[in-house]
């Protein structure tokens, strides 16, 4: 049981950090980003391309290593995320949903087929891994590699949340989230704060694919697809739009697919995991956290 909860929560920590960035994105400017899983993906092969660069100089092999490539994809990745929403969705601001939803897709499409046409369509094998002695907690065995991995999401959904609640950008964001017009009118600059939430968004997915090609060992051009549909079904969960439920929802969607695996087999882990999800909005359509949006005529 103990094994169990922990690699849920493990694993559940890079589904909360990729959620965050749906649920920014989605709570500012109502976009489901569906190019947001090929940004974690970007962020696992910018710290390959890194550790390429520069392994003669930091090793592949220190906890040091990984810390400097995380900051470095984040930075990377961040810098993409700020392109990707000057390039294609600005433009169309005022255009239909439907017509950004479609770009997005196409965005998604985009990244994952240049990867592939500069990195090949053969899985790599990540030049550092995350390993080292074990230890008995509680009948579990972790090893402080996961510590530290599980402490660095944890410490970097933790800053994004005070962020957003104790600083004059995150209020911005918040005043936008609930009314961008007005925000406008009172001298905010939209531009630069969408902006920064696309930076914070796809640096917290950069990170999460750093950390995930370490533990996993191996990267492909399609990495993004499956976890992107995971972390927005975790923001689901959690109430998309809602900061701290799109942490949760990535945490409970690990526990999930942990328990899954355990009772039917690793191949009904995701037929157990979606099964839950439409059982919970069936239950509660606006998510654990989310709340009721009541519409006035």
């Amino acid at each position: 049981m103990s094994q169990l909860i922990w690699n849920g929560l493990f694993v559940g920590s890079f589904y909360g950090l990729v959620a965050l960035g749906y649920s920014m994105v989605y709570g500012i400017i109502k976009l489901l980003n569906f190019a947001h899983g090929d940004i974690y993906m970007l962020g696992a092969f910018g710290g390959f391309a890194v550790l390429g660069l520069l392994g003669g100089v930091i090793g592949t092999t220190s906890f040091v290593a990984l810390l400097i490539v995380l900051v470095i994809a984040m930075l990377l990745t961040g810098a993409f995320g700020v392109l990707l929403e000057r390039v294609a969705y600005r433009p169309l601001r005022g255009a239909p949903r439907l017509s950004i939803l479609i770009t997005a897709v196409g965005a998604s499409f985009a990244i994952e087929y240049g990867v592939r046409l500069v990195a090949g369509p053969n899985p790599r094998v990540y030049p550092l891994r995350i390993g080292g002695e074990s230890i008995d907690v509680l009948g579990a065995r972790i090893t402080w590699e996961q510590v530290a991995l599980i402490g660095i999401a944890f410490a970097l959904m933790i800053g994004l949340n005070l962020y957003i609640l104790r600083t004059s950008e995150g209020r911005a964001m918040r005043a936008i989230a609930l009314d961008p017009k007005a925000s406008l009118l009172m001298g905010i600059n939209v531009d630069r704060v969408i902006s920064r939430v696309f930076f914070l968004g796809s640096a917290l997915a950069g990170a999460a694919g750093v950390m995930a090609g370490a533990y996993y060992g191996k990267i492909d051009f399609l990495m993004g697809f499956v976890i992107g549909l995971k972390a927005f079904t975790a923001a689901v969960i959690g109430g998309i739009g809602n900061f701290p439920g799109a942490m949760l929802g990535g945490l409970l969607l690990g526990l999930l697919e942990s328990f899954g695996t355990q009772w039917l087999g690793g191949e009904w882990r995701d037929v157990f995991t979606f099964a839950v999800l439409i059982l919970l909005l069936s239950v509660r359509p606006t998510g654990l956290l989310g709340e009721r949006v009541t519409e006035r005529v």
